[in-house]
């Protein structure tokens, strides 16, 4: 259990796919000038990458590895295409606000690397563990970019006003250069958490 612990936080801490590897950054500006598109973008793609990484994992013995990655693409436009269809039906407008950005996400690197990188390679639970990990740090990456946008681009958060009629909003934040800034600080901010809890984790090592 402690292992598949393991797999599961290091997507979200260690191996954050926008923070630590910088994967995928293309939704996160698009998308992230609200936080509710970037929490239904983050679900979204979490959904895929545990989805397909179990997918992989299952037929990785039956897959001749010279046609795999085109089988690994089927296999996630298929799952997007689920998701497009089920947005579309019952969430019309996030649908709508999310634009092409939600059928790109068949061409998203993270997905595809932790099919290629762990699901070919290791059995279906630990597989869905880190698709599920490197998902919820996919979307909380981006619903923290998208809170920090929202609230300082329009003074809400989810839609709901926090920041009264004094306030003067920082349009340049709902912007695509607001989300360059954003982003950029986070990852060094980012960087200096984990680095802090490696050093504390090696300090409690050698006592």
């Amino acid at each position: 259990m402690k292992e598949l612990w393991n797999i599961y936080k290091k997507g979200i801490i260690a191996e954050n796919p926008i923070f630590v590897l910088a994967l995928s950054l293309c939704p996160a500006l698009a998308v992230t000038s609200s936080a509710i598109n970037a929490l239904t973008m983050g679900l979204s793609v979490m959904f895929v990458i545990t989805m397909n990484n179990c997918v992989v994992s299952i037929t990785r013995k039956v897959v001749n590895p010279k046609v795999r990655v085109p089988v690994y693409i089927t296999s996630i436009a298929t799952i997007v295409t689920l998701v497009q269809l089920l947005l579309q039906a019952y969430a019309p407008l996030l649908y709508k606000a999310l634009g092409i950005y939600l059928a790109l996400i068949v061409v998203f690197a993270i997905i595809l690397a932790r099919a290629e990188v762990f699901a070919a390679k290791n059995p279906v639970v630990p597989s869905f563990f880190d698709g599920l990990g490197m998902g919820s740090g996919f979307a909380i990456a981006m619903v923290l970019v998208g809170i920090i946008r929202e609230l300082l681009g329009v003074g809400s958060i989810f839609g709901v006003q926090i920041l009264g009629s004094w306030y003067n909003p920082a349009l340049i934040m709902i912007l695509p250069p607001g989300g360059f800034i954003t982003i950029g600080l986070m990852v060094a901010g980012w960087k200096m958490v984990v680095d802090n809890m490696a050093k504390r984790q090696a300090e409690r090592g050698e006592a």
